[in-house]
């Protein structure tokens, strides 16, 4: 079954903007009233004034909307929803980039781009870590001093959010159900960076990712967790700087610094022929996603349906077969034929198995113009009412 729109009882605007900024990418997508995309466009990360004539062209060259969406990373503990944008959000948000130096100016940097050339138009922040603000303290808290944690908010906050709500909403849709209320799912996200959720009820209990999105599985270039003692044995026997640390774990871990590459497929196919490193990047991989699984199972108390998004969730049928083969004793188990086959949302185990598993297509899109417009709408009731 195709992704589609998800009805909701917020009603909005025709035509929304948008705006996705990555480590490398800016990515627009203009949706209609049906959360169709009638316009898109993909450019560099904006990073000042060189580029801004031609993110201003792109922009316009999208047509006119009537509201826009802007993906931002993280809320802190401060912002647990979707929010309109004005200075003093953006402020806060500008204060908040210790603790996302590598995601945060690129957000706030795609909010000016774009505010330069629709001033007027409502804009509303997405947070990636706002799903997670539902987790118990039991899930966010670090067993530190709580002099550290008070001081600098030194806590867990989960990312991926936007892709886990979208994904809870379509398995909810695919399970035949109005509301996820009584539903338990693990919702997975891999991609490049990567990601568990435990949803109970739709509401994220427990997550992989934690202060940053280095923590919990192995990812493409992302170590995933270590010993922090190994971090500390590194900084203090072998001299390594802090910035060094830093960027061995972002950029030169994970598949990359296992196998030597950090594509999946490259992986998957060395590994069947046998090569020892890809073998054993796989395996490590696979290891890590099967534990992670489990343990989000665990703090759920059991599991109802597990989903897989994300571009290696999508389109590695191998990965998702080696994941599950390992968590029969959960009620999991895949359909090979239809685990192989389809590019569509769809489900994937074995007809009558206890636990139901699906592949949906990440749309994170679909995601922000559903909060958008509840955000909008809640807005205009609240005017109606003054």
């Amino acid at each position: 079954m195709p992704a589609q729109r998800i009805l909701d009882n917020a009603t909005g605007p025709d035509r929304i903007l948008v705006v996705n900024a990555g480590s490398s990418s800016l990515k627009l997508r203009v949706l209609d009233g049906d959360d169709a995309i009638v316009a898109s466009a993909d450019l560099p990360a904006p990073r000042g004034s060189t580029d801004a004539a031609a993110t201003a062209e792109a922009i316009r060259g999208l047509g006119p909307v009537d509201a826009i969406g802007h993906r931002i990373v993280h809320g802190g503990t401060q912002f647990a929803r979707p929010v309109m944008l004005d200075a003093g959000v953006e402020a806060k948000l500008r204060a908040l980039t210790d603790l996302a130096p590598l995601h945060q100016p690129k957000s706030l940097a795609a909010v000016e781009a774009v505010k330069a050339v629709l001033p007027d138009v409502p804009a509303v922040a997405c947070f990636d870590t706002a799903f997670h603000a539902t987790m118990p303290a039991a899930a966010t808290t670090y067993a530190l001093p709580p002099e550290w944690r008070k001081r600098w908010d030194l806590r867990r906050y989960g990312f991926h959010g936007l892709s886990h709500a979208y994904a809870t909403r379509r398995a909810t849709e695919l399970l035949g159900r109005r509301s996820p209320a009584g539903l338990r799912l693990v919702t997975c996200h891999l991609g490049a960076g990567a990601s568990l959720a435990a949803v109970l009820d739709g509401r994220s209990v427990d997550t992989t990712m934690g202060f940053t999105p280095l923590e919990g599985l192995v990812m493409a270039t992302r170590s995933g967790s270590v010993d922090p003692g190994l971090v500390l044995w590194l900084e203090e026997h072998a001299r390594m700087p802090p910035a060094e640390l830093a960027a061995t774990l972002e950029h030169r871990s994970g598949l990359l610094g296992l196998a030597g590459t950090a594509d999946m497929r490259t992986i998957i196919e060395s590994a069947a022929a046998g090569e020892p490193d890809a073998s054993l990047a796989l395996d490590v991989y696979v290891h890590r996603l099967r534990a992670g699984i489990a343990a989000m199972a665990a703090s759920l108390g059991g599991i109802d349906a597990l989903v897989f998004t994300g571009g290696v969730g999508e389109r590695a049928p191998v990965v998702r077969a080696l994941a599950v083969e390992g968590l029969a004793f959960l009620g999991l188990a895949l359909d090979s034929a239809r685990n192989e086959g389809g590019a569509e949302d769809r489900e994937i185990g074995v007809p009558g198995a206890s636990v139901r598993t699906f592949v949906l297509t990440a749309r994170e899109d679909l995601q922000i113009s559903h909060e958008v417009r509840g955000v909008l709408a809640g807005r205009r009731a609240a005017d109606q009412s003054a």
